[in-house]
């Protein structure tokens, strides 16, 4: 975020707008540009009738509703049916009074929602935001009352220290394990001056699994016992896997159960890594595949490499998305989609899981370039994405060309 400016966006104080903190902004040279194929898939808009503020996370309750969930960054959720022609949305919480955003700081705000698997029963729901006062995240649980999300049943699970305003990392999502996911930056600022990617003592620069289910050691959820630093002395226990600079999204491939996240690069690089259990991401020892600091380096440390990865030559700030598993888009299937924030170029991205290889990565084309802020995925599995324009966003599905 802190390296983007995009001209069209011209607000009266050129506020730029959320996603995942960037480094640079002068052009770089690199290698060649990649000659993607193109797929015969274009974004189409949908929910043309409604104005939602920001809205940077998509999803659904799994409820059998089928209802569209949009949780603007100014601390809104909103519902609708999964009906494109809906006219009207209906609140189901609203923390704004709660929440600290400020379009001119925007890697701050309601960052992240994730419904209970067993939310029909239980009601409850799961929110990532930052607190009012102070540079403090939450991770809070909400419950529901006569339908809508009740702002005064929250319960803090998590508060975490934020050293700086950006990098703030903010997707949770629960995984198939059952377990909550949650992916935080390395605290902001430029290099991870404080090193916390590679540092196990701190909850920054990691993924997190909470199991929310149990209440241990005074704490408002349990430690799944086969996180991999549970036995680790000086370690956060919650950690399952580090060396990340700023995940901006972190989803689960409904099919595999596979974890896919972005981690938007610093100055040359962005990667997308598929995430397991203890794994090192390499930030800020490495960029990518590529060496960056060995101020923060320990002997013998392994390094899991990103799955892919492309140069500030062609976009500079990765927008996650999803493994598609939907029906309606047969040519995507299996593929991961995801963007660039910067250039507003979209890719499907074909991964072979036995191989653990990256195969062709085909281009999604789209004249107008969107600023793609996040996706989303639908109760039937289709996949919804959303780029912000000034202060509002635009919902796009994914439609076959032919």
């Amino acid at each position: 975020m802190n390296r983007l400016l995009r001209l069209f966006f011209v607000l009266p104080m050129m506020a730029l707008l959320v996603v995942p903190a960037f480094a640079q902004k002068k052009e770089v040279e690199g290698p060649p540009i990649p000659n993607d194929p193109i797929l015969s898939v274009l974004p189409k808009k949908t929910f043309t009738n409604l104005r939602i503020r920001r809205p940077v996370t998509i999803t659904h309750a799994g409820d059998g509703s089928n209802r569209v969930f949009f949780a603007e960054q100014q601390g809104v959720i909103l519902a609708v049916p999964n009906d494109p022609q809906v006219e009207e949305t209906e609140v189901f919480l609203d923390i704004e009074d709660s929440v600290r955003f400020n379009p001119k700081q925007n890697e701050e705000g309601l960052l992240g929602v994730a419904f209970h698997p067993n939310f029909k029963e239980n009601g409850e729901f799961f929110v990532y935001y930052t607190v009012k006062k102070g540079l403090v995240s939450h991770v809070s649980r909400f419950k529901t009352k006569d339908g809508k999300g009740d702002p005064e049943s929250e319960e803090v699970l998590l508060t975490i220290d934020q050293p700086f305003w950006n990098h703030n990392g903010g997707s949770i999502e629960f995984g198939p394990d059952g377990y909550l996911y949650i992916a935080l930056g390395d605290g902001g600022k430029a290099n991870d001056p404080f090193g916390n990617g590679q540092n196990l003592g701190t909850w920054l620069g990691s993924i997190l699994r909470i199991d929310v289910d149990k209440k241990e050691n005074g704490k408002n959820y349990g430690i799944p016992a086969d996180n991999p630093f549970v036995n680790t002395k000086g370690a956060k226990p919650e950690i399952y896997a580090y060396g990340l600079r700023n995940v901006w999204r972190l989803t689960f491939d409904r099919e595999t159960g596979a974890c896919w996240a972005g981690d938007v690069g610093q100055g040359l690089w962005e990667e997308i890594d598929v995430i397991t259990n203890g794994g090192n991401y390499g930030w800020n020892v490495r960029e990518g595949l590529h060496p960056f600091s060995e101020e923060f380096a320990k002997p013998g440390a392994k390094y899991i490499d990103p799955i892919f990865e492309y140069h500030h030559n062609v976009g500079k700030s990765i927008t996650s998305g999803y493994v598609y598993r939907g029906k309606k888009v047969p040519q995507l299937v299996g593929k991961f989609l995801y963007a660039d924030y910067v250039t507003g170029k979209i890719w499907a991205l074909e991964y072979d899981y036995e191989t653990k290889k990256a195969g062709t990565n085909y281009r999604i084309e789209e004249p107008s370039n969107p600023p793609v802020v996040c996706f989303g995925e639908t109760e039937d599995g289709e996949v919804l994405m959303c780029a912000i324009f000034g202060d509002y966003g635009s919902i796009y599905e994914f439609v076959s060309a032919e």
